[in-house]
């Protein structure tokens, strides 16, 4: 997968969920999704190359940094919460919707239950957690 096809495919699945919004709030170099105004994806070209940055559970995160080539610590953010993906061949459109399916659900779990927009604990669980 490329780097525009990620951050494309990336953005189609985050428009698809319940209640996200694309916001530019640092500038038109940065896409940030959110739901219940909480971050779940952010998308830029910044350090060089297009990534997309996601919300993961610090054990996920570790695992998929060791598996996968093209998964590296949080750019910008939080090293232990946060992961980036680049294009490269670890990544694939099925690990693609997994990932920013689970940053979403991350964020709006920890949302007021008035504000969660989806029940946590079952959306998208269909699709599994991300596979190491």
């Amino acid at each position: 997968m490329n780097g525009s096809s990620l951050q494309t495919y990336a953005a189609e699945c985050a428009e698809e969920l319940p209640g996200a919004r694309l916001e530019h709030p640092f500038g038109p170099d940065w896409e940030v999704f959110k739901v219940g105004g909480k971050v779940f994806m952010l998308m830029t070209s910044v350090p060089g190359r297009p990534v997309v940055i996601l919300k993961s559970e610090p054990g996920e995160a570790e695992a998929l940094r060791e598996t996968h080539t093209d998964v590296t610590p949080g750019y910008h953010m939080n090293k232990k919460h946060w992961i980036t993906l680049e294009a490269g061949d670890s990544i694939d459109k099925k690990l693609v919707k997994e990932l920013v399916t689970e940053s979403y659900r991350l964020v709006v779990g920890n949302l007021p239950r008035s504000d969660q927009p989806v029940d946590p604990e079952t959306y998208g669980a269909h699709a599994g957690a991300a596979r190491r």
